[in-house]
């Protein structure tokens, strides 16, 4: 079954996403109720509410029931890109290995961009995680926190905005806790470490450095997981694993 709706409702989506750039609406703000959406946009009721659900789905809308109620505009977020990208990677029987493939390709980029164009509190934000993971190393769940908090800010710092959503979303999807791969303190120690080696290098404003420093990371992490956790790697990426 297709996720996209009927094409006359795909355009109405399309006007209306234009709309509310248009009218240069926010977060929390809501649309005209239907029956002045009705009128505006000349369509029938189901084509309207097709089109509304297609938003919702996309994290654009919320669609809030009742008196009162109706669309309130929201802010996509990589959620639905990671939905996306599992059940592309699914139907195409996909390993987990892919996704770590993709960002031994794409993060060492990322990082000799961000070498560049860090913001200061972006370094600083990236120490802060530095230090958060040390302190905590015998809590697994603040590991995992903080190692995603550290690669989403060197990816939303490279400048590139598709950058910081792909690793959203492949951080989602390669969630080691979720998939079951486990890390126990000596190998949080060790992340730790690269962690701190890639800080510096981006504060120092090194592009070669970071890069480098990036690409030994992800590749002692993939060396990591198929020594371990070979099954792993090799196990076909399925949606209900998110």
């Amino acid at each position: 079954m297709s996720l996209r709706p009927p094409k006359t409702a795909m355009l109405l989506a399309q006007r209306i996403v234009a709309d509310i750039n248009r009218r240069g609406n926010t977060v929390g703000d809501r649309l005209p109720p239907e029956r002045v959406m009705l009128d505006e946009y000349d369509v029938g009721r189901g084509t309207l509410r097709e089109s509304l659900r297609f938003l919702e789905l996309q994290g654009v809308l919320s669609l809030k029931p009742g008196p009162g109620g109706g669309p309130v505009v929201q802010r996509p977020d990589a959620g639905s890109l990671a939905t996306t990208l599992t059940l592309l990677l699914q139907f195409e029987n996909a390993p987990f290995r892919t996704i770590a493939e993709a960002r031994a390709g794409l993060e060492p980029m990322m990082a000799r961009l961000a070498a560049e164009r860090m913001s200061p509190e972006q370094l600083d934000a990236l120490g802060a995680s530095v230090d958060a993971m040390r302190e905590h190393l015998e809590d697994q769940a603040v590991f995992l926190e903080e190692n995603k908090r550290f690669h989403d800010i060197i990816a939303h710092g490279s400048g590139n905005v598709m950058f910081g959503y792909l690793i959203d979303a492949l951080l989602g999807i390669l969630d080691g806790s979720a998939i079951g791969i486990d890390y126990p303190e000596v190998r949080r120690s060790a992340v730790h470490k690269a962690h701190l080696r890639i800080y510096q290098a981006l504060k120092n404003r090194d592009p070669e450095s970071s890069a480098e420093a990036m690409a030994r990371h992800i590749t002692e992490y993939v060396r990591y997981a198929e020594r371990k956790f070979p099954e792993v790697l090799a196990a076909p990426i399925v949606w209900a694993n998110l």
